[in-house]
């Protein structure tokens, strides 16, 4: 049974850059394709960034394309996001996802994704 830890958020000011980890165990973590999602309040969760088991393909949400990467080290069954260039509207619980049915696919919605993390809360203020 795969498990998530999110961990690396924090307070930072409009500007600067964070990197959030994503520990797995459990299983095999080249199985499982990611996915970064975000819920501010009184919003809907919603997709950052997704990738698949290989960590070679990508898909970027438009609001963070160009300032967000994801990759991951599945020999340290770690996945990343490495965000630049914050601001507060990218304040929020950022979780990470993992889909054991289909590790090539790269769509990101919330709802193919069957194992979470319990989030690690991201704040951009100055």
């Amino acid at each position: 049974q795969l498990q998530l830890v999110e961990s690396g958020g924090g307070l930072v000011q409009p500007g600067g850059s964070l990197r959030l980890s994503c520990a797995a165990s459990g299983s095999t973590f080249g199985d499982f394709a990611i996915g970064w999602f975000r819920q501010a309040p009184g919003k809907e969760r919603e997709a950052v960034a997704c990738t698949t088991g290989s960590g070679i393909s990508t898909n970027y949400a438009d609001s963070v394309e160009g300032r967000f990467i994801i990759s991951r080290d599945n020999a340290k069954n770690t996945a990343y996001l490495h965000m630049n260039n914050l601001s507060p509207e990218d304040t929020a619980i950022y979780y990470c996802a993992a889909d054991s049915k289909n590790k090539y696919d790269l769509r990101c919605f919330p709802s193919r994704f069957g194992h979470w993390g319990q989030g690690t809360q991201v704040t951009v203020s100055s």
